[in-house]
């Protein structure tokens, strides 16, 4: 079977060969070589076990995903025309699928991702109703769940996955109608949406064409790292978690975190918190609270927790929630106020504690200096809403983490000096929290 044009004559493959170089396609054919000799077919074209194992995938997202790539043939049947237009640059919307992937723009790939989706090749993505027992995106987040779990020391869950994989449907839209189908589905803008609310989701399905050993983008999880005297049962950050914030971080930013400040060791305490992160860090820190509503969230800041008066910060910032609804929040540009950090003020217009976004006294998200409560509101800075079931929050645990770098520099500066030679210009605060004589 297999084309049913030879590879001098298929215009579809002649249009693809051109985009690539010829030490591209001589990579590209070695590797065809090698897939195929596993396949044990004489060199023909690649078995869906082979191709699978090779980019590390399984389940109904490895089957779909091959599928695309033989162009629906089902003929189970890989060819070199097939890897070759799979990962050019093209895709027409006339047509099942014309390849992307490696070459692809940002719409192609989108597309393709899209068209993934639909594991079940009905031509709709998910359904809302109760009569689907398991939805397009309840298999695709079961099978990437899956592996990002398998990269972590998480023991096994009870109920594997459900709650994250709720979350993650719980900020999904479904507002396409389909003739034949009783069923709300997701449309592409709706998909789109979904990826910018997730962008672990939409890194993971971008590079299911790398392999598996590549250190593909989607796939890292960040190795959580805290005290021996900590259970890992009272940690929020579990490895989910990480790698849903992490999907809005750079590379260099998912080697490792180190807990700081963890309420149920060290008490709701300002003060603490503000010393362990001093004493500790001086870079990026994750913050993530889980309230007494249930619910669980947080913020990433780029800059270190340190005494302003006003707001601060950059753009690398955003705010994100876990639990029960999965989405990240970065800057809109409708403002500058990113980060608060006020320590000691006396006035009512700079209330003492840490936040993000919003405005003073109504912020995306604020823990007042007593640390047992604060506010989330909708805010225009990370175009959030209210983060928690209603807007004034009694915080039950509160974690902090420390983002290490990748990189010699990373750990390497965090230890450099005593802590007041690396923070000469923080002495303030330290003798505000206590802290000033700790390391002379």
């Amino acid at each position: 079977m297999g084309n049913s044009q030879s590879p001098a004559t298929n215009p579809r493959y002649v249009s693809a060969a051109r985009s690539f170089t010829h030490t591209e396609l001589d990579d590209l054919k070695s590797l065809f070589v090698s897939l195929a000799g596993q396949s044990q077919s004489d060199g023909r074209y690649v078995s869906p076990s082979v191709f699978q194992a090779f980019f590390g995938l399984h389940g109904p997202l490895g089957n779909r995903l091959f599928d695309l790539v033989t162009q629906n043939r089902k003929d189970q049947k890989l060819t070199f025309e097939d890897l070759v237009i799979a990962k050019d640059i093209r895709l027409t919307s006339t047509e099942a699928f014309q390849g992307t992937y490696e070459k692809g723009s940002k719409d192609d790939i989108e597309e393709f991702m899209y068209r993934l989706l639909d594991v079940n090749s009905h031509g709709v993505v998910g359904s809302m109703g109760e009569s689907t027992v398991r939805s397009d995106l309840e298999a695709v987040l079961a099978v990437m769940l899956d592996d990002i779990s398998s990269q972590t020391n998480s023991e096994p869950a009870y109920r594997p996955h459900e709650d994250i994989i709720e979350s993650f449907l719980n900020a999904a839209t479904f507002s396409k109608t389909d003739e034949g189908c009783a069923e709300s589905c997701m449309s592409f803008e709706d998909f789109r949406s979904w990826c910018s609310l997730l962008p672990s989701v939409r890194k993971y399905l971008g590079s299911l064409l790398m392999p598996s050993d590549s250190g593909r983008l989607g796939h890292q999880v960040p190795h959580l790292m805290h005290p021996e005297n900590i259970d890992s049962s009272m940690i929020i950050a579990k490895g989910e978690y990480a790698w849903l914030i992490g999907g809005a971080l750079p590379q260099q930013e998912l080697e490792e975190w180190n807990l700081l400040y963890h309420s149920a060791v060290h008490g709701l305490s300002f003060n603490t918190f503000l010393g362990n992160i001093s004493l500790n860090n001086e870079g990026p820190t994750v913050l993530i609270i889980k309230d007494k509503e249930g619910y669980i969230y947080g913020g990433y800041s780029s800059q270190p927790w340190e005494r302003h008066s006003d707001f601060y910060g950059d753009m690398k910032s955003f705010l994100f929630q876990i639990f029960p609804k999965a989405s990240i929040f970065k800057p809109t540009g409708a403002n500058n106020n990113i980060q608060w950090c006020a320590v000691n003020f006396s006035s009512d217009s700079i209330p003492n504690g840490i936040g993000f976004g919003g405005r003073v006294n109504h912020f995306g998200l604020f823990l007042s200096a007593s640390f047992d409560e604060g506010q989330t509101f909708p805010c225009t800075t990370f175009g959030s809403p209210c983060l928690s079931k209603i807007n004034q929050i009694h915080p039950e645990v509160i974690e902090c983490w420390s983002v290490i770098p990748k990189g010699p520099q990373g750990r390497q500066e965090a230890r450099k000096g005593t802590i007041l030679e690396r923070f000469k210009e923080d002495r303030r605060m330290l003798n505000m929290v206590g802290l000033a004589n700790s390391s002379e």
